[in-house]
């Protein structure tokens, strides 16, 4: 356990631009610790190696911060700082060559969090997308697998929610400060997370989100993790930074394929081209990863339910791609109110599934 004593010192410096990970290791091994950096003068900053405009930062904005009072808002927003040398600081992000020197915690990291998959992908999802990402979600969480994601909507936020739906761990990499929750209407399930998970930054207390902050987060995100599984995404997608940087930190890559026509699958139909893994099901992941799969339990398969015959009529028509519910209508030759009842009662009983703008698949 590293004393708040020191603790309060790599804070300060995170609070201060361009102070990374390697001024952070220049001013240590210059100093032996940051206290002793924290109160130094300007010649001694410039003999450790750091350029003008750094010491100059330090020497300008130093002055404007109360350590004991960065300490205290991190204590009122129930936020931990860990920095780079502590053993709970998360394995996996440590081999990365740029590993933010200090990261802010609300809620938990845990030992079983170094097996996390990254799940990432456009914020306009699809209903194909959205059922993609909650069926691949749930299943790895079922094999104990971390989820990892960027807190987004669309693909991230079905994964986010999916993870916890199943009982399992989800860990939100955010793009500022951790007293900020963006966007603003994920303010639920970011408290959500905490309980079971973490909310996690690079960025200090009060950093609002900005546009550049988002590519800096996303390095995180792969860092965190064994692997990136790319769910629809553009061409100038963010996932697929996200996915770039994977391949600079020597982890995989995976790919859910989409439709050649939709412009919201261009981007991972390319990371396929280009090497990605091709993903049908959770296996694909596990078998890549070498993550054995968790023993299931055997049960006893359940009755299946009866249907009437109108019902199995309808369910006829569906599978498990997405059917709209006008399709279901014309294809069925029933009316709108005589199929909506039936597929609420299919619903219901856990035979079809609404995935949607009414949408419907075989569940």
């Amino acid at each position: 356990m590293i004393p708040s004593d020191e603790i309060k010192y790599w804070v300060g410096f995170s609070l201060i631009p361009g102070i990374g990970q390697v001024r952070s290791v220049l001013l240590e091994n210059k100093f032996g610790n940051l206290k002793e950096a924290w109160y130094a003068g300007p010649a001694e900053l410039r003999a450790t190696g750091l350029d003008s405009r750094s010491v100059d930062a330090i020497i300008t904005r130093r002055p404007r911060i109360s350590l004991d009072d960065e300490m205290e808002k991190l204590e009122r927003h129930s936020v931990k700082a860990i920095i780079c040398k502590d053993p709970s600081y998360p394995p996996l992000l440590r081999e990365i060559d740029d590993h933010p020197p200090i990261l802010y915690v609300r809620g938990n990291l845990i030992p079983e969090d170094e097996c996390s998959i990254a799940i990432v992908g456009t914020r306009r999802a699809s209903s194909y997308g959205r059922q993609t990402a909650e069926e691949m979600t749930c299943e790895l969480t079922r094999h104990n697998i971390t989820i990892v994601s960027g807190l987004a909507v669309g693909i991230d936020t079905v994964a986010h929610r999916a993870a916890l739906k199943a009982g399992g761990r989800t860990i939100a990499v955010a793009g500022c400060g951790l007293d900020i929750v963006y966007p603003a209407d994920n303010a639920a399930l970011a408290s959500q997370i905490t309980e079971h998970g973490a909310l996690i930054s690079e960025f200090p207390l009060g950093t609002r989100p900005r546009a550049d902050n988002f590519p800096r987060r996303n390095r995180i995100m792969s860092g965190i993790s064994r692997g990136v599984l790319v769910i629809e995404a553009g061409e100038r997608s963010g996932a697929l930074i996200t996915a770039h940087m994977a391949v600079e930190q020597n982890r995989e890559v995976f790919a859910v394929p989409g439709n050649i026509y939709s412009p919201a699958s261009k981007g991972t139909n390319r990371l396929i081209q280009e090497g990605a893994k091709l993903v049908r099901n959770c296996a694909d992941v596990l078998e890549e990863l070498n993550l054995a799969m968790v023993p299931q339990q055997l049960e006893m398969p359940e009755p299946a339910p009866s249907v009437t015959d109108t019902e199995a009529q309808l369910l006829e028509l569906l599978s498990t791609e997405t059917h709209h519910i006008d399709e279901i209508c014309r294809r069925s030759g029933m009316s709108m109110p005589m199929v909506n009842s039936m597929l609420t009662i299919l619903e219901l009983r856990g035979i079809v599934k609404q995935v949607g703008s009414m949408n419907y698949v075989l569940a």
